[in-house]
């Protein structure tokens, strides 16, 4: 059996996004996101996220246990004196292969190089930059993008302070002729190297030491979905496409073993009326009842988790018999207590919010869950959003994801009829 090894270079330090390599971009974080890629490949037998940072490492692992592909995802230690600013990639490829070989006993035959800068890298463009080298004799392969824009240097001479009477010759064009502009479709054809995956027959990586070597393969990909975070704006921008480039996937009941909920925007429409004694009431949806009674009879653990102390909030958790933390200032660390207390994995709990102070909690759980009228920022952030507003059966929407449109799904305390 050929052995293809996708290894993820993620170090802990980061200048231009602190701490880049866990933020969360549609919900998952980057090295989430590359390891689900990694691991929904056909090719790829093994993968190993390469990083100095634990908090990584479990983020990686987590993925990987989520995606049930635990036995094919690894995390190997990468030492102090290859993980600082001016390591190369290549470096922390050649320790993650040595590692993997002598942990396993296997020989590796097609190293990957898999860079969790580039979010919305998909499995497919994986199979192809693999299939290239593991099955059509390429020695390298790369992911590029079909490119067609006239690139410009600044010359030597512009922006200095020349001598009286000497010119400056300000931009020089590099892939072109800046005294004639022909239409695209009479240049050559340029490709833009992604910087998103790379693939090498592995005993050549060896012996050259560097990802481009004997015949390199240009493996296309949708020039729509090349993005490489290197900056805050960058990942503004990708949180910001995630919703459009994503695939839209909901969670089935196989994912989830607890759900919880905000209560104001997510349970209500966000709106509060008050009386002249100062008692507040708020408008909630029958469906949400209905869909968290469902919930409860398929054996889901459940929680309303609310920032506000508020009578309405505590009458609203009677009503449907479900248990109740409310007044709570750090929501997130609230959250991780009920997990360990329940005994559940966080990365199969589904939280569902609307605002900023939800957005902590994003990041804890493995499906984070915006209603439809939630903050632009905590939508961004979600993993997946439902089509209703809070308040407007929002909640009903999401047992009808993990239950089914009818929340008939048969279990011990509901008999089939």
């Amino acid at each position: 059996m050929t052995t293809v090894l996708a290894v993820i270079p993620a170090r802990g330090g980061s200048k231009g996004v602190p701490g880049k390599n866990l933020a969360a971009v549609g919900g998952l974080p980057l090295v989430a996101r590359a390891v689900r890629a990694c691991a929904g490949s056909s090719l790829v037998t093994d993968v190993v996220v390469s990083t100095d940072d634990p908090a990584i490492a479990d983020a990686a692992l987590a993925a990987g246990a989520a995606l049930g592909a635990t036995g094919r995802v690894h995390s190997v230690e990468r030492p102090a004196d290859i993980a600082g600013d001016t390591a190369t990639s290549e470096s922390a490829v050649l320790h993650a292969m040595d590692a993997f070989e002598a942990t396993h006993g296997r020989t590796v035959d097609v190293v990957l190089l898999v860079q969790c800068t580039s979010p919305f890298l998909t499995a497919d463009d994986i199979d192809r930059v693999a299939s290239a080298v593991a099955k059509d004799g390429a020695d390298t392969a790369v992911a590029v993008a079909p490119f067609h824009a006239f690139v410009w240097r600044r010359s030597p001479e512009a922006g200095t302070s020349a001598p009286a009477g000497a010119a400056d010759h300000g931009g020089t064009g590099v892939n072109h002729d800046k005294s004639r502009r022909p239409r695209r479709q009479d240049r050559p054809e340029d490709f833009l190297e992604t910087g998103a995956a790379y693939a090498m027959d592995a005993h050549g990586f060896r012996v050259h030491g560097h990802r481009f070597f004997g015949r390199t393969e240009l493996v296309e990909t949708d020039p729509a979905r090349v993005l490489e975070i290197d900056d805050p704006h960058d990942l503004a921008r990708a949180r910001a496409l995630a919703p459009l480039l994503d695939p839209a996937p909901v969670p089935t009941r196989a994912d989830v073993d607890a759900v919880v909920l905000d209560f104001d925007g997510t349970q209500t429409d966000d709106r509060v009326l008050v009386d002249a004694d100062g008692r507040e009431l708020v408008a909630v949806h029958r469906g949400d009842g209905l869909g968290i009674a469902a919930l409860r009879r398929a054996g889901l653990k459940l929680l309303i988790l609310s920032t506000e102390q508020n009578p309405v909030v505590a009458a609203r958790a009677r009503k449907l018999d479900l248990p109740v933390l409310h007044g709570i200032d750090r929501k997130d660390a609230a959250l991780k207590r009920w997990c360990e207390e329940n005994a559940v994995a966080p990365e199969r709990v589904l939280y569902a919010g609307n605002d900023v102070n939800d957005l902590p909690c994003f990041g804890f759980v493995g499906w984070p869950v915006a209603v439809a009228s939630a903050h632009d920022s905590v939508r961004a952030a979600a993993r997946a959003v439902t089509t209703t507003p809070g308040g407007a059966g929002a909640i009903r929407e999401i047992a009808a994801w993990l239950l089914g449109p009818t929340l008939s799904t048969p279990t011990p305390s509901t008999p089939t009829r």
